[in-house]
């Protein structure tokens, strides 16, 4: 049975059978007391207004090569795929997502350490950082399903015990980004309510939910009034693009019935001030693959791809 922490939560969701919006009680940006200077002050604007950042062509054509030869390798590896930090599509059988690719997979690992990526979320969080979560999520084409709309905070919150709006998730993609294949979509503004959802967690929702999401997800109501303000920005562009946002902003992505495939890597840095309590609306935490409980703090380190 799911239990409810209430001492000292300002997000309480999944307590109820309604929906609810809370006026979000952190901060967006934490002030850059590691006095960096990747970000410009407009562009700390844009993103404490928005929610997030989009940057084309970060990487190059050569670091997004490698990176995608080794993406292929893993995915078409039959034993790896036995692992649980394999998800794979419930009908074809291709891979979904993999998990925990900056602890397993040594080029990933120096991927999430590259200061161009780092040194954002460093000087917008206020402090250092570290992994709570990384995976790569794959839309083959024709085959890829979708991602419905939700705020990652509140499963953080829910069901990791994430206390606070402290993280920030950088999404690097390794393939061109179409307005027609399944890209990112982010409802701009949206991370400053937090929507409380209806329902109950229940026991291992996460070998559903990873699959396909449905407690933990916005009421359509909430989610029309939320795009009537805001509307929906997409974030399409070549491969080696990267787009940050804040853990709370509301995203999600349509299935790709083209031929052309998607993959994008994900790595949520949330602050160490931030460190990962009990859940507050599940019976027990998520696996340490999933969100993990082992704080180590990240030294910005180049990838040094060689051309």
């Amino acid at each position: 049975m799911s239990v409810s922490k209430t001492v000292n939560d300002d997000y309480p969701t999944r307590n109820s059978d309604s929906f609810q919006v809370i006026s979000r009680r952190d901060p967006v940006v934490y002030g850059n007391s590691l006095q960096l200077d990747v970000l410009e002050s407009d562009q700390v604007k844009f993103f404490e207004e928005n929610g997030y950042l989009f940057f084309p062509n970060l990487f190059s054509t050569k670091e997004v090569s490698t990176l995608s030869d080794e993406l292929e390798r893993l995915s078409k590896n039959k034993d790896l795929k036995k692992q649980e930090q394999f998800v794979l599509e419930p009908q074809s059988g291709e891979v979904r997502s993999i998990f925990e690719v900056h602890k397993n997979n040594n080029l990933f690992e120096k991927l999430s350490k590259d200061p161009r990526v780092v040194n954002v979320v460093r000087q917008l969080l206020g402090s250092d950082v570290y992994i709570t979560q990384s995976r790569i999520n794959r839309k083959p084409g024709f085959e890829g399903k979708e991602f419905y709309w939700h705020s990652d905070f509140e499963t953080w919150h829910a069901e990791d015990g994430m206390p606070h709006m402290r993280a920030i998730s950088c999404s690097i993609s390794l393939t061109d980004n179409y307005e027609f294949n399944g890209p990112l979509m982010v409802i701009p503004g949206s991370h400053k309510q937090f929507i409380s959802c209806a329902g109950k967690t229940p026991d291992n929702h996460y070998q559903i939910s990873l699959k396909r999401q449905e407690i933990g997800t916005p009421d359509k109501e909430n989610l029309e009034k939320m795009v009537k303000q805001n509307s929906i920005d997409t974030a399409k562009g070549p491969a080696g693009s990267v787009i940050f946002f804040d853990c709370n902003l509301m995203h999600g992505s349509s299935g790709n019935i083209t031929p052309y495939p998607r993959s994008n890597v994900f790595f949520v840095y949330n602050s160490i001030k931030n460190k990962l309590e009990d859940p507050f609306s599940a019976s027990k935490p998520r696996p340490e693959y999933i969100a993990s409980r082992e704080p180590q703090v990240i030294t910005p380190q180049s990838l040094e791809i060689s051309i």
